[in-house]
């Protein structure tokens, strides 16, 4: 069999795998990707079918991924293999032993406002390029969206222009993490920020369709949306330009602004003397939870916060402790 009619047949099996899988109501996006990109490596390595060796060696392409990464697409290799092999008995199915172990979730490194600025102040020294001639505003309007409005990165660069109200300061955030949809209503500076990049996006060069992205870039001749790996490589450098690293020396991730935006929440409602308890719903339905349980994993007791809230006891309580001393 030649490698291009087999790589058909595995093109078609994973077509056929996805589509069983949404018709169950699944959305199966990052499966698609995954299973693109194997068959793509596939193809560019001369494989004529996944088998043991081309499985092994896609597994070390992947290696510049963090284990539970890689886990996590071996794994979506291995349910579409188990899938193929209803039809085909001798279909090779990958061994989860030899999978990654699990690793502990990595502890965020919280952005602070300060390094916020100074990396939006880098933004206006960058240059446009051919394929990204918006990237400095791209890149300013996403650090901004991430950081005030808590977005997943998919959330931002899945937006598109009629997905944005600029005039009520809302965005609708359609169909994502357990396909939830919801509205965010944006602060003032969110807000000044959208008109400020709009200005640029919606001259008549550009793609003004409704159904067109928001952050667009150039590929192929064609506009389209950003990839989570351009926004990230974008937003890495910035962090790498403006020294964002914690007192161990790490950089951020992508998410942790996300992380850094649930503690910021929790502090300025410390600061403002609010119940912050009542409050956590409110967190959880604007960052698009299904639970509080969820929100809290974001809600790390760090010094600063902690010295908040010993000031609130000591306000509250504090007299307490005064009066058992005398």
């Amino acid at each position: 069999m030649s490698v291009s009619s087999c790589n058909l047949t595995v093109r078609a099996a994973a077509e056929a795998y996805l589509a069983h899988q949404r018709a169950l109501g699944r959305g199966y996006a990052r499966e698609e990707r995954v299973l693109d990109g194997l068959i793509d490596f596939l193809i560019q390595s001369n494989y004529v079918d996944l088998d043991h060796p081309g499985f092994e060696s896609w597994c070390n392409f992947e290696g510049h991924l963090g284990a539970n990464g890689r886990r996590s697409r071996q794994f979506v290799i291995r349910n579409f293999c188990l899938y193929r092999r209803r039809n085909e008995p001798d279909c090779f199915v990958p061994d989860p032993n030899y999978f990654p172990r699990p690793q502990p979730c990595c502890i965020p490194v919280l952005v602070e406002p300060e390094q916020i600025g100074r990396m939006l102040a880098l933004t206006n020294g960058l240059a446009s390029v051919p394929v990204s001639p918006l990237r400095p505003a791209v890149l300013r309007l996403a650090i901004v969206l991430l950081y005030t409005s808590g977005l997943r990165r998919g959330e931002v660069i899945r937006l598109a222009l009629q997905d944005v109200e600029p005039q009520a300061g809302v965005l609708r955030i359609c169909e994502s993490k357990f396909h939830k949809s919801r509205l965010i209503p944006l602060s003032s500076g969110g807000l000044k920020e959208l008109h400020r990049y709009l200005s640029q996006r919606l001259i008549p060069s550009f793609d003004r369709r409704p159904s067109s992205p928001l952050l667009c870039n150039f590929a192929k001749g064609k506009l389209r949306s950003y990839t989570g790996t351009g926004l990230s490589q974008g937003i890495h450098a910035l962090f790498d330009a403006a020294g964002v690293r914690d007192n161990d020396g790490r950089r951020p991730r992508i998410h942790d602004l996300r992380h850094s935006f649930a503690l910021q929440a929790l502090m300025r409602w410390y600061r403002e003397g609010v119940d912050v308890q009542s409050r956590l719903p409110h967190l959880a339905l604007y960052m698009g939870h299904v639970s509080i349980k969820s929100t809290a994993y974001y809600l790390r007791f760090v010094p600063s916060l902690a010295a908040l809230a010993s000031e609130r006891f000591e306000r509250r309580f504090g007299h307490l402790i005064e009066e058992e001393r005398l």
